[in-house]
């Protein structure tokens, strides 16, 4: 499995509740943009159009390489593949209020299929973004005072 890009800004700004592997709907030379690294994630999020997945805000590049007369739009919205029990469970769970949907990390596979890891997420409040910050602080001093200690 091969990280392409992660999101995060997802886990400072929501708690994860569940996560899901999710197939893209790719044009044209996304894939090879995809494969150079062409990808941000940051200001993504999955919404329900007409009943069906989509990633919006999601940036891939485009290559200089690929063919200049078909430029697929850079932040175009892109159809996610679930299974039909996966989209109803989500969909009923986004509809209720503070839940939503956000994409964590681009990767390929084993059979070198581009896959989009989504979570189910609250979002946090201020006063908790800070705690979180401040554990993630002392996470770190805690582990360096350890690796002094050895």
């Amino acid at each position: 499995m091969k990280i392409i890009a992660t999101n995060k800004k997802a886990y400072h700004d929501f708690e994860i509740l569940e996560k899901y592997e999710a197939g893209l709907v790719l044009e044209g030379s996304e894939v090879k943009a995809i494969r150079a690294g062409r990808v941000n994630l940051k200001d993504s999020f999955v919404k329900f159009v007409k009943g069906e997945p989509y990633v919006f805000g999601m940036h891939i590049s485009h290559l200089d390489s690929a063919n200049p007369h078909f430029r697929p739009d850079e932040k175009r919205p892109r159809k996610l593949l679930l299974h039909k029990k996966q989209i109803d469970k989500l969909l009923g769970k986004t509809s209720e209020k503070g839940y939503t949907l956000v994409p964590l990390r681009l990767y390929f596979n084993n059979k070198n299929i581009a896959k989009l890891e989504i979570a189910l997420a609250k979002g946090k409040s201020l006063h908790d973004k800070r705690e979180s910050l401040k554990k993630k602080i002392m996470d770190r001093e805690a582990r360096a005072a350890m690796k002094d200690y050895r």
